[in-house]
C-alpha cells in the first residue's frame, strides 16, 4: 500500500469514525428514555429542584444538537472526507462523543462517574472547536460551538448538583460555585475563540434556564450572577482576539 493510498484510508476513516460516534452518542438517548437529568433519590441528601439546574425547556437544545451533530457528520463524510479544513477536529469530536454514547446509561445509575465523564466530554469538545476550519462554518463550526457550549454548562451543573446531594455544600453555594466555573471556563473560551460566538450564546442559553429556575421562589444570589454572567459574556463581542 503506498503511502498516499494509506494517508487517504485514514482521513477517510476519521471521517466516517465520526459519523459512527455520532450515530452512538444519539442513539445512546433511546437506551434511557425519558431521563430528565439526575434524580433526587440518587443522592444522601434529597434537593428537589437544585438552583444550579437550568428549568425544564433549556435541555429542548439537545434536540438542535443531535440533528445538527447528524447533518454535519453526514455532510463532512460524504463531501468533505479528504478536505485537510474538516480533519483537524475530528479525533476529539470522537473523542467526546465516544465518551458521550456512554453518559446516559452511567449517570441513570452513578452521578458521580457520570460527573467525571461529562467533564471529559467537555475537555475534548473544547479540543474540537479550537480545531475546526474556517470553511463551512454552519456545518463545522457552528453544531460543535454549540455542544461544547452546553457541554461547559452541563458539566458544571453537574458538578453543582453532586456537591448539593452529597452534602458538601449547601444548595446556593454550590450552584454559585458551579456557576463561577462555567463562567471562568466560557469566558476564557469565548475570550481565545471570538470567531465562535455560537459558543457563549449557547451558554447564554442555559444561564437563562437556570435565571428562570430560581425566580420562584427569587434566589438573588444566583440569579444575579447569572445576569452579571450573561454581561460578561456579551460585552466580549466588543473585543477582538483574532
Amino acid at each position: 500500500m503506498t503511502e498516499p493510498t494509506k494517508t487517504r484510508l485514514q482521513t477517510l476513516g476519521w471521517a466516517w469514525g465520526l459519523v459512527l460516534a455520532t450515530a452512538a452518542f444519539v442513539g445512546s438517548y433511546f437506551l434511557v428514555p425519558g431521563f430528565n437529568g439526575f434524580e433526587p433519590g440518587q443522592f444522601p441528601r434529597v434537593i428537589d429542584e437544585p438552583p444550579v439546574q437550568p428549568s425544564g425547556y433549556a435541555f429542548a437544545i439537545w434536540g438542535l444538537i443531535y440533528l445538527w451533530l447528524v447533518i454535519a457528520a453526514l455532510f463532512g463524510a460524504i463531501r468533505r472526507a479528504e478536505d485537510s479544513d474538516w480533519s483537524a477536529y475530528r479525533p476529539w469530536m470522537i473523542l467526546s462523543l465516544g465518551v458521550g454514547a456512554t453518559w446516559l446509561p452511567v449517570a441513570s445509575v452513578s452521578p458521580l462517574l457520570a460527573t467525571a465523564l461529562i467533564f471529559a466530554m467537555l475537555a475534548a469538545a473544547l479540543k474540537a472547536v479550537f480545531r475546526v476550519g474556517i470553511t463551512d462554518r454552519w456545518l463545522q463550526q457552528a453544531p460543535v460551538a454549540i455542544y461544547a457550549g452546553w457541554l461547559t454548562a452541563a458539566a458544571c451543573v453537574a458538578l453543582g448538583v453532586v456537591l448539593g446531594g452529597y452534602g458538601i455544600l449547601p444548595p446556593t453555594p454550590a450552584a454559585l460555585l458551579s456557576l463561577i466555573l462555567a463562567l471562568l471556563i466560557a469566558l476564557t473560551v469565548q475570550y481565545r475563540l471570538h470567531r465562535a460566538p455560537e459558543y457563549g450564546l449557547t451558554v447564554i442559553w442555559a444561564l437563562v434556564g437556570v435565571i428562570v429556575q430560581n425566580t420562584d421562589p427569587l434566589n438573588t444570589a444566583v440569579v444575579g450572577l447569572c445576569i452579571l454572567g450573561i454581561i460578561a459574556i456579551l460585552g466580549l463581542r466588543g473585543t477582538d482576539t483574532e
